[in-house]
């Protein structure tokens, strides 16, 4: 285990609410109003995906890796949702949708579109998103699973969802579509 702080208790409930910011309130208010059970696991900040993998273990769940990307000109901002034992590679992605010259977007426009702050990337911030500016690209391998984590838009709490209830619930709730895309591992010889 890591060394930082993860309380062992798992929870299907949403917290009380005291000391917990509004728009981590917002993610359980939404799986109230449609009906979405989960499992939450509190802990210290996670800022990158390896402290992610005692959390996972613990909810016993596949990590899930979450970019937030944009075009060359900045017109355009993608979530990307993989496997978290995925390498990324931005030609594979690019050819897929056809979108050249991909680059991680600034924090600016995470937080001005998806209200998340860097290490806290989550599908969830999509809920944030009333205009759609973000397209959600999702990895193949992650609808093969039962199961998915992800942050209620901050990085001191961890979600145990299942994956249809992202793409029957969820997704239509907050008005997004996902478009599926297939990156390839990393083969070591």
């Amino acid at each position: 285990m890591s060394d930082f702080y993860i309380d062992p208790v798992m929870y299907t409930t949403k917290p009380s609410g005291n000391g917990r910011l509004e728009k981590e309130m917002r993610v359980y208010d939404l799986f109230e109003e449609l009906s979405v059970p989960f499992i939450r696991l509190d802990h210290e900040v996670t800022p990158t995906i390896e402290a992610c993998h005692d959390i996972d273990k613990l909810l016993d769940i596949k990590i899930c890796k979450n970019l937030f990307l944009c075009n060359a000109n900045k017109t355009k901002f993608y979530l990307l949702m993989l496997p978290g034992d995925k390498k990324f590679r931005t030609a594979e992605l690019s050819k897929q949708i056809n979108s050249p010259r991909l680059s991680f977007a600034s924090s600016e426009y995470m937080e001005e579109y998806l209200d998340i702050t860097p290490g806290s990337v989550s599908v969830m911030g999509l809920m944030n998103d009333k205009d759609n500016k973000v397209e959600l690209l999702v990895d193949e391998d992650i609808l093969k699973e039962e199961y998915f984590g992800c942050h209620p838009c901050i990085n001191t709490t961890s979600l145990k969802l299942r994956v249809s209830d992202l793409t029957e619930k969820i997704l239509p709730a907050i008005h997004h579509t996902m478009t599926v895309v297939s990156l390839s591992y990393e083969i070591s010889i």
